[in-house]
């Protein structure tokens, strides 16, 4: 199954990012063929920026994030987004790349399931 998940929100001012990337992980647990690209758009490409420190015993959206820098997963950043938070792709974490609206709407369609955060 090829799951989208479609992130809007700011890393650490609600949860909605940390829950997205915590069902993603369970649905990989559930059934390793799963494929999932996170695609991170608005405030949510905060979440991919490498170097992210929490406190102790707090999430961290960058080692959530790792998880799906392996196998068939994708990390997927909107572009005009990046560009308007001044974020370069030297910025984000391993595997995260640079992406479109364009391919954003390819992996759409290509999606088993597609779910917005």
């Amino acid at each position: 199954m090829k799951s989208l998940f479609i992130l809007n929100d700011a890393p650490y001012g609600t949860e909605r990012c940390y829950n997205a990337l915590r069902l993603g992980a369970a649905l990989v647990k559930k059934d390793p063929a799963t494929e999932v690209t996170v695609f991170l758009m608005a405030d949510a490409v905060a979440c991919g920026k490498r170097g992210q420190k929490t406190p102790d015993g707090y999430y961290n959206l960058e080692r959530m994030l790792k998880r799906f820098a392996t196998g068939p997963h994708q990390i997927l950043l909107c572009g005009t987004c990046m560009d308007a938070r001044g974020l370069s792709e030297t910025d984000l974490v391993d595997r995260a790349r640079r992406s479109t609206m364009d391919e954003l709407a390819e992996t759409t369609l290509a999606a088993d399931k597609v779910f917005v955060f």
